[in-house]
């Protein structure tokens, strides 16, 4: 591959302009980095131009309506006034480079961050809807029937056709499956958790029997009178009145005048 030439003046006259500063143009605007072609920005058209030249650099003529720089490429093909406008290098490139990166730090922290909406989660399901998953495998097969004849009734593009399963009949079959597949292991832990609690039961029985059984705990928590009342076996006949009774309890007959 042959190698390109670089760009050559060919001509010492200039649009009589005033030179353009390096210092004087944003550092955006221009490029004058070390083994790149070096452009520029226009100042009358506002495009990006080459700059032709190696000691007195002038930007490239050109047409304003963005054509190569031919004739033929232009039925009218009118000259840009920025065309061989001269560009003087004041400053040197690193001096140029410094500008370039203080300008772009200062562009980066005058951008704004940029907002990320995330998307609105959807209502959950009231829990007066929600339909409880069957607990029996005749409540799964009941229920599994019931969405595959509804389903299938429905316009819905998703419905149940031939083998294939919604998601919520997906769903149901795989209750069923699971609910078939364990059924002899949940009669087994069943039997064997109303064993335990039948045993639990006795055993709390037999506690609470042997804990009022005993006359002697009772009598000492309910008192001391209580506790000689009850040692002292003393023979109760019908209609007597027990030593505790209450001073304002009436023991006479009510009488009512009329």
């Amino acid at each position: 591959m042959s190698r390109k030439r670089p760009g050559r003046v060919r001509t010492k006259r200039d649009n009589r302009r005033e030179p353009l500063l390096l210092s004087t143009i944003q550092p955006q605007s221009i490029n004058v980095r070390e083994g790149e072609i070096m452009t520029i920005v226009c100042p009358d058209c506002e495009a990006w131009r080459r700059l032709m030249g190696e000691t007195q650099l002038k930007i490239r003529e050109h047409c304003p309506r963005g054509c190569t720089g031919r004739a033929a490429d232009c039925e009218e093909h009118p000259r840009c006034p920025g065309s061989n406008q001269p560009v003087r290098l004041d400053i040197s490139i690193e001096q140029w480079g410094e500008a370039m990166l203080a300008a772009d730090s200062t562009a980066t922290g005058r951008r704004s961050a940029r907002q990320h909406y995330k998307p609105i989660p959807a209502p959950a399901k009231p829990v007066a809807k929600m339909s409880p998953l069957p607990e029996t495998v005749s409540e799964a097969l009941v229920a599994y029937r019931d969405h595959l004849r509804r389903c299938r009734s429905s316009a819905s593009g998703g419905r149940c056709i031939g083998r294939y399963r919604c998601v919520g009949g997906a769903r149901l079959a795989a209750v069923y499956e699971e609910l078939q597949r364990t059924k002899a292991q949940r009669h087994r832990e069943a039997r064997v958790e109303a064993l335990l609690t039948r045993c639990r039961a006795a055993r709390m029985w037999k506690e609470h029997t042997v804990a009022t059984s005993s006359k002697v705990p009772l009598a000492k928590r309910s008192g001391t009178a209580v506790e000689e009342a009850n040692n002292s076996v003393r023979a109760r006949f019908t209609g007597s009145v027990s030593e505790f009774r209450a001073l304002e309890v009436p023991l006479d007959p009510l009488k009512i005048r009329v």
